[in-house]
């Protein structure tokens, strides 16, 4: 397999994984090629967005999109959904439910963050659910590799997912549970005492060595969670 990440403009971070950084909300994008199956990690912010990410896709591993997981329920994570027909979509326990009934909310957060209300009326109507529910960890056969899916929140959102790839060196696409271009934002839906305790989670599961790549941001080390956990336990008052 000859994945060129970086002729393509993805950034490589193992053998079998990538991730794109989207223009605007400096969104990252995941993609984890396996010999039988694709998983994306967010699939952007609006159609438009996710039908350019799944042309990249398509034209870096020669197949379709099979699988995505979506880290978490914000505008930015989930509304390109809808460009991936076919594709089997994960999310945490609880998500398929809040992005049901939320898609009004959606929709006006997209546009009170910039995004044309034309395109965020569009995607807010086709928004694609998660049909399957990530209670505590499920694993995926991709084809030699074997990707795993972890519910570790909630922190940032209610419903918070991890995506751990093995290589020879392992890859954690965290969601906004880690941020790197800016402060973690504790939004009305975040569950800030438990926010920690979910980084605690990320940390056991991926180790010191990992390599931990946050919603927003350049890919950081063990120790930088570290240390944003410790910032985060201090604004919330939590051990």
């Amino acid at each position: 397999m000859d994945v060129r990440w970086e002729e393509a403009g993805w950034e490589r971070l193992t053998g079998r994984a990538g991730r794109r950084r989207l223009p605007v909300w400096d969104c990252t994008v995941g993609l984890v090629v396996g010999d039988d199956s694709v998983l994306l990690v967010d699939p952007g912010s609006c159609v438009r967005e996710g039908a350019q990410v799944r042309a990249e896709a398509e034209r870096l591993t020669g197949r379709h999109v099979t699988h995505i997981a979506f880290t978490h329920g914000h505008f930015d994570h989930v509304l390109g959904g809808a460009a991936f027909a076919g594709a089997e979509v994960f999310g945490a326990v609880g998500l398929d439910a809040l992005l049901a009934t939320g898609r009004e909310e959606l929709r006006e957060d997209a546009v009170r963050h910039g995004l044309a209300e034309a395109e965020a009326a569009e995607a807010a109507d086709l928004m694609v659910l998660p049909k399957h529910p990530v209670s505590g960890e499920w694993t995926l056969e991709l084809g030699g590799v074997r990707v795993l899916l972890a519910n570790v929140g909630p922190g940032h959102t209610g419903h918070d997912l991890a995506v751990f790839v093995p290589g020879e060196r392992e890859t954690v696409f965290c969601g906004d549970l880690v941020e790197e271009s800016g402060e973690p934002v504790a939004g009305p839906d975040a569950v800030p005492r438990q926010w920690p305790a979910a980084l605690d989670r990320l940390l056991a599961l991926g180790g010191d060595d990992a390599r931990y790549v946050p919603g927003h941001g350049a890919v950081v080390s063990a120790a930088f969670v570290r240390a944003q956990r410790a910032t985060l336990a201090a604004r919330f008052g939590v051990s």
